[in-house]
């Protein structure tokens, strides 16, 4: 259901495209405020925020009012792909914008997008990456949100992939291609899916390595386990085997598809072992 109390943000910053920032919100979303705050600061600001529920989350109304965001409601737990896909459908943006719950975007990030977007129609998709300067301070959290700003900002600009933390894509490109695959009902790689089946179609997708982030998660040896092998690594080995090939991109170069594959096996060997 759409709570229709809420009204359109305008930027006032006379851009020539609108762009809709779509921020999912599961049951652990407790970063929600930090996340939309650094939206609703952003100079230039986006036209419109969309917050869509995909959980209970405490205080929902208040934190959408609090920030003049739209508010979604989804009838059912669905995972973060229905949830962008649903506010999607709601957005009056000519530029959608997907930006996690746990991310803190940079004060430049929406004129990042639209200079991208507006400098080269050709472009259809754009997305950039989390900071070096993690928020949490602990070891796996600095190790794995560093290895995601190595990663991207050695990554090839012409990229053959999407990411979701902080992308956006042009209205009518994500409507031809239907959105994000909604058989993917947790956190795993509904965006590198959707990036693949654009590249496949022809459409351009850009790393903007100024576009930059502040990942807000704590992460722990269990949550690093369960996402790295089942969210990642057996989805990606997944979509390598039904596509029969994939693009040498980002965390899909031969090299780390392997170690996917590794990681695959040694899961799988670990439920036999505790059979």
């Amino acid at each position: 259901m759409l709570h229709n109390g809420n009204t359109l943000v305008q930027g006032g910053h006379g851009q020539s495209l609108a762009i809709s920032v779509m921020v999912p919100l599961g049951a652990r979303s407790g970063d929600a405020r930090r996340c939309l705050a650094a939206l609703r600061a952003a100079d230039p600001a986006p036209d419109e925020i969309i917050v869509v529920s995909d959980g209970p989350v405490q205080d929902l109304d208040a934190v959408a009012d609090a920030f003049g965001a739209v508010l979604c409601v989804l009838d059912r737990p669905a995972g973060p792909a229905a949830a962008r896909n649903r506010g999607a459908e709601q957005a009056r943006g000519d530029i959608l914008m997907f930006v996690d719950s746990d991310v803190e975007v940079h004060s430049d990030a929406i004129g990042v997008v639209m200079h991208a977007l507006e400098a080269d129609p050709e472009v259809s998709a754009v997305f950039g990456s989390y900071d070096d300067e993690p928020a949490e301070r602990n070891l796996l959290s600095q190790y794995k949100n560093l290895a995601h700003h190595f990663t991207h900002q050695v990554g090839r600009e012409e990229a053959f992939t999407f990411w979701a933390g902080c992308g956006a894509i042009r209205r009518d490109v994500f409507v031809r291609a239907g959105g994000f695959s909604e058989s993917y009902a947790r956190p795993a790689i509904e965006d590198i899916e959707l990036g693949y089946r654009l590249t496949r179609e022809g459409a351009r997708i850009r790393l903007l390595k100024n576009l930059q982030c502040k990942h807000l998660k704590r992460w722990t040896p269990v949550m690093l386990f369960r996402s790295d092998v089942f969210d990642r690594a057996i989805p990606w080995t997944r979509l390598i085997l039904q596509t029969r090939s994939g693009p040498s991109d980002l965390n899909l170069r031969w090299s780390q598809r392997l170690c996917v594959v590794l990681a695959w096996v040694c899961a799988v060997c670990a439920g036999w072992a505790l059979h």
